[in-house]
């Protein structure tokens, strides 16, 4: 789960794509082309970075239970592909699209 401060970075990364420095509650561009973005618009999309990591919960539950790489490879090599859709659909079944 992202955290609070991640998610600002996140969305300070996106309004400042040269870079910043945050000192205490001061944000300052590494490029003086660039600048902060209001609080307001800061908000908003922190907001929308939450909604949309929420949105795929459901890939994060997948990815911890697909079959691994290494796992895939052994299937294909013993010709064992049906089992290996199988457990994936399985997997795909229990955490839907959201």
């Amino acid at each position: 789960m992202k955290t609070e401060l991640e998610f600002s970075a996140e969305a300070l990364s996106i309004f400042l794509t040269k870079g910043f420095t945050i000192a205490g509650d001061i944000v300052t561009p590494a490029d003086n082309t660039e600048t902060v973005p209001s609080q307001e618009d800061w908000d908003a999309k922190v907001s929308e970075l939450k909604v949309a990591y929420a949105a795929q919960e459901y890939a994060r539950k997948r990815e911890a239970e697909y079959p691994s790489i290494e796992e895939c490879v052994h299937a294909i090599l013993d010709d064992d592909l049906t089992a290996l859709q199988e457990k994936r659909q399985a997997i795909k079944t229990k955490y839907p699209k959201g």
